[in-house]
């Protein structure tokens, strides 16, 4: 698959406000969503975690496909530093069938996720986190309260190359939360698909 031009990234850039979802600081839900090893996956699944990444991505988006072995590298950096990755899938199948339960499946093992790949199957939870692209990250962490919101947007500033990515968002701000200091970029604009919403 042809990885998406720069000019083309442009063309899909998103505001930093979104119209509802989260901002900074709130504090975020949990989920239970299946997982394609069919079993359900929630955050609380994960006592010792510090905080997690949470990528709302998808099959058939090409943004998403270039960003795959980022994602998976992102998990196997930071599982064991006590951030791990769940990626959730929120396009609805009958827009776009790619994005079924059964191919991602199928896209998981072909990739060798390293990490839940769920299975947002009523759009709830990307309807409640006010996520609009694929990929579209929220990092959070743990703390007293429950879990907030320290990171919202993209991965990195390089959709075709990541070589030549001069900013590493997500990198950077979960290095920030695990040295206890301040998210420097707290949003960023996401690059990608728009979500296939229920019609």
């Amino acid at each position: 698959m042809k990885k998406p031009s720069i000019l083309f990234s442009l063309l899909f850039l998103t505001s930093l406000s979104y119209a509802g979802g989260y901002k900074i600081n709130d504090e975020a839900k949990d989920f239970s969503l299946k997982n394609v090893d069919g079993k359900p996956v929630s955050m609380k699944d994960y006592p010792k975690a510090k905080g997690f990444i949470l990528i709302f991505t998808c099959n058939h988006c090409p943004f998403s496909v270039a960003y795959e072995d980022r994602i998976i590298a992102l998990d196997k950096k930071y599982s064991a530093l006590g951030f791990p990755v769940i990626a959730i899938n929120p396009n609805d199948p009958v827009r776009q069938p790619d994005d079924s339960y059964e191919k991602m499946i199928v896209r998981s093992r072909e990739k060798g996720f390293t990490f839940p790949y769920i299975y947002d199957s009523t759009q709830e939870i990307a309807t409640a986190y006010g996520a609009a692209r694929t990929p579209h990250v929220f990092v959070l962490q743990n703390e007293e309260k429950g879990r907030i919101v320290k990171y919202i947007g993209a991965i990195d500033n390089n959709t075709d190359d990541p070589e030549k990515a001069s900013s590493h968002f997500v990198e950077e701000a979960v290095d920030a939360l695990l040295a206890g200091k301040p998210v420097l970029q707290p949003e960023t604009k996401a690059i990608g698909c728009t979500i296939k919403w229920k019609q």
